[in-house]
Formats: C-alpha cells, structure tokens, sequence
C-alpha cells in the first residue's frame, strides 16, 4: 500500500484500525463492498484469525507457565526471569516487522509465511520440552521471529485485496478475525491446561498449522508494485529504513512522544505481563464461579475448575470480549472528538482501571475493573498512530507512521521489569512468603527441583498453624502486595499528563 493513500494502518498488540476520509464512508454499501473482495481477501483473515488464536492461546498463559510451581507442571521461574524473558521477546517482535515487512516485500510473501509458519510451529512443539531458562527463552525468541514474519504480510495483503471504497469494512473484518482469534485462544488451550501445560503448546502448534492448508492450497501471491522501493535489494531496503527512522528520531519533538506513549504501553502490558499471575497468586476468583454456576451450569462447567474458581487467564480473556462486543460503539463515538481529547482520557480510563484490577482479591470487581479496562483501551489505542499522522509535517507522514511501532516496542520493555523486578519485591506471593520464613527464623529448604514453590508455601503457612488460604490472607493483610497498583497506574498516569503538556507546550508552541 502506498502510504500517501488517505488510509492510515495502526499496528498494535492484537489490533488493526482504520481512519478514512469520511466521503468514502458516506457512500460505502455493505452489501456490495462484500462481493468486491477477492478470495485472497478471506484466506487472509482466516490466516489472521488462527494465528492471533495460537498466539494469544500461548501468549495469555505463557506468564503462568513460566512462574508456576513445578509440581504443578510450571517451570518455577522467577517473577524477574518472568520478566526479562517477556519483556525482552515480545519488544523484538514488535520491533523486527519494519526489517521483515521489507524483507517480505523482496523474496514473496508465500515464502516468508512458510517460513514464519515453520518457527512458529516447531517452536510450539519443541518448547514444552525443554525446562531450562535458557532453552525456554530461545524457543521464544524464535516464536518472536515467527510472529514478526508474519504480521506485516497480512496486513499489507488486507490493503492490496481492498480500496478506497471497500478498506474500511475490509479492515473492520480484518480487525474482528484479530479478536475473534484472540478470544477463542486462551478458552481452548485453558481447557488443555487442565491435563498437562504441554498441551498448551501442542493445542496452539496444531492451530498454526493449519495455515499450512491455507498457505499451500488457497493463499495466492499478492501482485508486486512496480518501481520504488521494491526494486532495491534487502541490504539496500534496511538501510533505507534505518536511514528513515534516524531521519524521524532526530526530531526531538516527535522523539519525546514515542516516550511518552512507550509509557502508556508499559502500563498496558502488564494485562499479560503480570496480571494473570496476581489474579492466581491472590484473587478468589470462587464468586464468578458460583454466579455461573446459579446461572449458567453449563458455563461455569466448562469454564471453571474442579476448585470452583475460574483460571486467571480466562478472567483476563474477558477483556478481548468486552472488545469485540463494544468496539464499534466506542469507536463512533470517539470519532466524533479530537484525537487527543479521545486518547487522554482513554489513557486515564484504562491506567485507572489496571491499578484497580490489582488493588482487589474479589472476582466480581476483577470482572468490573477490566471491562473499564477494555474501554479505556478501545479509546486510546486506534487514536495513538492517527495523532502520529496529525503532528507529522505535511512532507513527513509516512516517515512518521514508520516509527508508530517504537513506543510499542519500548513499552514491553519496559513493562518486562516492572512485571518482573517491581512485582516480585512488592507482589510475588514466593518472595512476601520467603520474607516472612525469614522474620519467623524458619529452617526451611531452599526452592528446587524437589522441594517446589507450593512445598515451600504449605511449609510456611504449616508452621504458621494455617492453612494455604489464610496464609495467603495474612499475607496480603501484612504486606500490601496490592500497593503495585500505585506504580502501574502511576506510570499510565504520568503517560497521560506528559502527553496533556506535550500537545500543550511542545507542538502549539512549535506550530
């Protein structure tokens, strides 16, 4: 797609807006876009869709698995470990799809989803196999290379099967099979979760490659564009980019608001980062269980544990529900003010919202706070690369919207330490347990291979003469692990008032 077009792509996290002029809005006929669009059209949104379902399948558990007691089949990694791995796998994805998107572009996109769908694959089945941190930590890497091959190519082939008339619904549709993929994910491998973590894996390989199917037997090769870029060779395409950004970056002003933003997304992540951990190291999820266990047996069969409590990542998953149900509603509504009036206050909702999700053990509030959550999301995220378009020079846009996934980029670095570092001092429920082992002068073995993170728990809280709930209990009663709430809503906080001054003393000013 050429990027002087009116139609300006967001790519962030799971999702994939549009803003176009409001003529072609006007006149756009459902019934006809619909037959407008080639087959290749639909294969791609169905490639989009099992993959987002793979990933987020892995992705919303991978915090769990990696944390979790090993008698229980986690690894029993540290919450610092936790986050140098997430933080440093997930910032490369989304930095290397600017190099793979030109990569593509230059040897075919059936052959770079070969190759995306192979690592993918093969890096699902060979990850439960290996326990080691660094074995685990290069298999991710390697589904992060996967899913950097990947995610520029459907995209880019989204905006060359549509047109001025048939993008917006197209990537409407395009956005949906993100969410849609992203919701059903983490329900099926929760489900495998209960016999064996490896399933996990195995459920989310079998996903990706059923791709293969679409790839070989109905995905055709986009048409190339002629002249430009794409004539250059690869080294002389990356130096073209590198050129660019530096190009971009050097303008302090616009420099300043990727760090800006890079907080927003900082405190964003932690929905995957950290949240699912502390939902199952403190909250009691039991009251959603027995609401639908009154109401829906069926569902709270299905969803819920032979404990009567609903798994962390399904009460996370609530969050992409609440988008797919509502995003269309928020987003005529958001359309109708400016972009960073809609992204301020978006930012405020859903920095709010992610301290609250971490100030409670109740379940039912848990479900409150993140429907907030998903709203403040739905209204800041599409805005962030549309503001990006608005202060660009006039002869300066594409270049800008190049650099629209540095923040993102940033962001997930960051946030891999704070889940990490900051939450295993102020949160993990093993290193408060330790702590209080310690003020006890209990003679305890360390963690290991043979003594677990839930044999040393039930070992403080025997001696304590409690059980592992009041345990838990006086734990959160005695060392606030909740006070996290503060740094992360700080940090979405601090995001939305640097950015307030930002378009108030920096870009008017400069205009």
């Amino acid at each position: 797609m050429r990027r002087g077009e009116k139609l300006l792509r967001v790519r962030i996290h799971r999702k994939i807006f549009t803003f176009e002029s409001f003529k072609y809005q006007q006149r756009m006929n459902p019934t006809t876009v619909f037959k407008k669009f080639p087959t290749n059209f639909w294969y791609a949104n169905a490639m989009e869709l099992f993959e987002r379902w793979a990933w987020y399948g892995f992705y919303m558990l991978f915090a769990l698995y990696l944390t979790g007691s090993t008698d229980q089949g986690g690894l029993g990694f540290s919450q610092t470990q936790k986050g140098l791995m997430m933080g440093i796998g997930t910032a490369i994805l989304y930095f290397l799809p600017i190099i793979t998107g030109a990569i593509a572009d230059r040897i075919g996109y059936r052959k770079t989803l070969f190759i995306a769908y192979t690592l993918y694959t093969l890096a699902f089945l060979m990850m439960p196999m290996f326990h080691t941190y660094s074995s685990v930590f290069i298999f991710y890497l390697f589904l992060a290379i996967g899913a950097a091959l990947f995610k520029p190519i459907i995209s880019a082939t989204i905006a060359k099967t549509t047109d001025a008339e048939t993008s917006s619904i197209g990537f409407g549709i395009f956005y949906m099979m993100v969410n849609i993929g992203a919701f059903i994910g983490p329900f099926v491998t929760s489900f495998f979760r209960k016999f064996a973590w490896e399933y996990v894996f195995y459920a989310s390989a079998a996903v990706i490659a059923f791709n293969f199917v679409l790839l070989i037997l109905l995905f055709k090769e986009p048409n190339k564009e002629k002249g430009g870029v794409l004539q250059l060779g690869i080294a002389d395409e990356l130096k073209r980019i590198i050129r660019n950004i530096t190009e971009a970056l050097s303008d302090w002003r616009f420099f300043l608001f990727l760090l800006i933003i890079a907080g927003f997304w900082t405190m964003y992540f932690q929905l995957f980062l950290s949240l699912p951990v502390f939902i199952d190291q403190w909250a009691n999820t039991a009251p959603v269980y027995n609401f639908l266990q009154a109401h829906w047996p069926w569902l709270a069969a299905r969803l819920g544990t032979p404990e009567g409590t609903i798994p962390a990542e399904l009460m996370v998953n609530i969050d992409a529900g609440f988008i797919i149900i509502f995003q269309i509603l928020v987003s005529s509504i958001a359309m109708r003010y400016k972009p960073l009036k809609v992204m301020t206050t978006g930012i405020l909702i859903a920095s709010v919202a992610m301290g609250l999700c971490f100030s409670t053990q109740n379940g039912m509030l848990l479900l409150l706070f993140l429907m907030l959550f998903s709203f403040g999301e739905m209204s800041s995220s599409p805005k962030i690369t549309e503001y990006i378009g608005r202060i660009a020079p006039p002869n300066k846009t594409a270049l800008y919207m190049e650099c629209s996934f540095i923040p993102v980029a940033i962001g997930v670095l960051f946030a891999g330490f704070v889940s990490g570092n900051v939450y295993q001092s102020m949160s993990d429920k093993i290193s408060l347990a330790q702590r209080e082992a310690v003020s006890q002068s209990f003679q305890l073995p360390a963690i290991s291979e043979h003594f677990s993170q839930n044999d040393y728990l039930y070992a403080v809280a025997g001696k304590m003469g409690m059980n592992n709930g009041q345990f838990t209990q006086f734990l959160w009663d005695k060392y606030h692990p909740s006070n996290i709430w503060m740094v992360i809503t700080g940090i979405g906080l601090a995001a939305m008032v640097a950015l307030f001054l930002y378009d108030r003393l920096v870009r008017k000013k400069a205009n």
